[in-house]
């Protein structure tokens, strides 16, 4: 990182902390810096899900959270620039305090490291209507923009509706809707208005504000160059898409809480994610200055239009090019709690299903099968059982099966897979992955791949389950009869399934 001594205009850069790096933007954002020729360190509670991502290798890391001042301090040291890009996104009572909280700490802790700037990513908020009438999501961006801006800290704070780009919540939740529904009866908040705005403009004005003059402390309205209905968008999409004309009725009875739990069941975004994205279209949200333009002009053919946003994001996703999702953070509720390594585990019971199968293939044809399992290969056994699971979970507000996968063929740590995250990957040799669906206990899936004679390999397969309560013990042992059909179809479909793309290899 960069002396403090030093003008943060000299030089190749200036030196960038990105809390939030796990997230869509931040993960995003990150190599843009790079480009840039700054210097990055990340702040994450989990380092080891950067660890896969292409820049890995070219920024600092540094373990902590938000809400700790000890290690946002410690993150902060040498910084120029520090982005705060995270948020207590989930549904309980207090995530409006943790909010509050976690940006007093990081503008406390910035002005006493002389960090030169914050740049915050918050939402667009209506015009005249009082905060108290806001979705408490909106509502809690709002605060947390006003308290970093109350920090001592220059800071920009740009306010965004629906972000268009492949693999973010919004984009995901309107493609779902509307190719899955060529005939909608929808909330009455498809009729309201929103500026909607490409993914490469935010990147574009967010790399840009680390070199905004220092005098500059305020909050701008950032959008695209057209206001669109979420109808409208709905069928622009179609259109820009192929499919053809959708048919959109709103009706006016359908609560936010409704329509969250009926976004959840038609598109892989949860309920606990759609419920903050509906909410925040209750308003009109539109653009009411284009300030930020005054610092940083709009290069030749930006900001791009919604039609173009959805055909790159579009072009993204059929070229398995999608660098992050949405779900690429963790979600609000799901276990975060390493695998554990005592059979004793804290005094409780700790269930596991053990499989080993003899596979006609070499390790790496055996590896290419495990890496490439969810999604549309599916989990080698019992589909229908697989499929009334991911629906049972969409039923209990859940991420369900739907989420797939970030790329057809290759894993990273930290990607979510189905309604799995991958907690450790070791290539060639180990796949673990971690229950995200609503359990009464915590649940990990371990895949090996292992060396035999002969040029053969060996499958190991492990499942592991914590319960948590009485209630945990009981669903154990209700779905173990089921587990010989499931996790030991699921091991010789695998060992199957390598066999023969180990013959298919051999006759090409």
């Amino acid at each position: 990182m960069h002396d403090r001594e030093t003008d943060p205009h000299d030089g190749p850069g200036l030196a960038c902390l990105v809390t939030g790096a796990t997230g869509y933007i931040g993960g995003r954002l990150v190599p843009e810096l790079l480009a840039a020729g700054h210097t990055v360190r990340c702040l994450a509670r989990s380092p080891e899900k950067l660890r896969d991502h292409p820049w890995a290798g070219e920024v600092e890391v540094v373990r902590g959270d938000v809400t700790d001042a000890a290690s946002v301090g410690a993150a902060l040291r040498g910084i120029d620039v520090a982005y705060y890009l995270v948020h207590a996104l989930g549904s309980g009572k207090d995530f409006e305090e943790t909010d509050r909280r976690a940006a007093r700490i990081f503008g406390d802790r910035a002005r006493a490291a002389g960090v030169r700037r914050i740049v915050y990513l918050g939402g667009l908020t209506p015009a005249g209507v009082p905060e108290a009438a806001l979705s408490p999501h909106l509502r809690s961006r709002a605060e947390v923009g006003r308290v970093l801006l109350e920090s001592g800290v220059p800071t920009a704070v740009l306010r965004a509706a629906v972000i268009i780009g492949s693999g973010s919540a919004s984009f995901e939740m309107l493609r779902y809707l509307t190719e899955r529904l060529p005939v909608m009866l929808t909330p009455s908040w498809v009729r309201t208005r929103t500026q909607p705005i490409a993914v490469r403009d935010v990147l574009r004005l967010l790399t840009g504000c680390a070199r905004l003059p220092a005098d500059v402390s305020r909050a701008f309205d950032i959008g695209g160059p057209e206001v669109l209905t979420y109808r409208e968008m709905m069928r622009r999409y179609a259109r820009t898409a192929g499919l053809p004309p959708r048919l959109v009725l709103p009706v006016p009875v359908l609560t936010p809480r409704l329509s969250s739990l009926w976004v959840g069941l038609v598109t892989p975004v949860p309920s606990a994610i759609a419920r903050p994205l509906t909410e925040s279209l209750r308003h009109e949200v539109v653009c009411r200055e284009r300030d930020l333009a005054r610092y940083l002009p709009d290069p030749p053919g930006h900001p791009l239009d919604f039609g173009t946003a959805v055909t790159l994001a579009l072009q993204r996703i059929r070229d398995a090019q999608v660098t992050t999702r949405w779900c690429s953070a963790a979600l609000p509720g799901a276990p975060s709690d390493p695998l554990p390594t005592d059979p004793d585990w804290a005094g409780g019971s700790l269930y596991t299903d053990c499989r080993d199968q003899r596979v006609d293939a070499p390790p790496e044809v055996l590896w290419r099968v495990i890496e490439g399992i969810g999604g549309e290969h599916g989990w080698y056994s019992f589909p229908l059982a697989w499929a009334v699971r991911g629906w049972l979970d969409r039923l209990a507000g859940g991420v369900g099966l739907r989420r797939g996968r970030r790329d057809a063929g290759r894993l990273r740590a930290g990607d979510s897979l189905d309604f799995w995250r991958v907690e450790e990957l070791e290539p060639g040799r180990l796949l673990r992955l971690r229950a995200e669906m609503r359990l009464p206990g915590l649940a990990w899936l371990e895949m090996r791949a292992e060396p035999a004679a002969g040029g053969r390999s060996r499958y190991h397969q492990r499942a592991v389950f914590h319960p948590r309560g009485l209630l945990g013990h009981a669903y154990w042992w209700s779905v173990s009869p089921f587990h010989a059909v499931v996790f030991g179809g699921m091991a010789r479909n695998i060992a199957e399934a390598a066999a023969a793309a180990a013959r298919s290899d051999a006759s090409n």
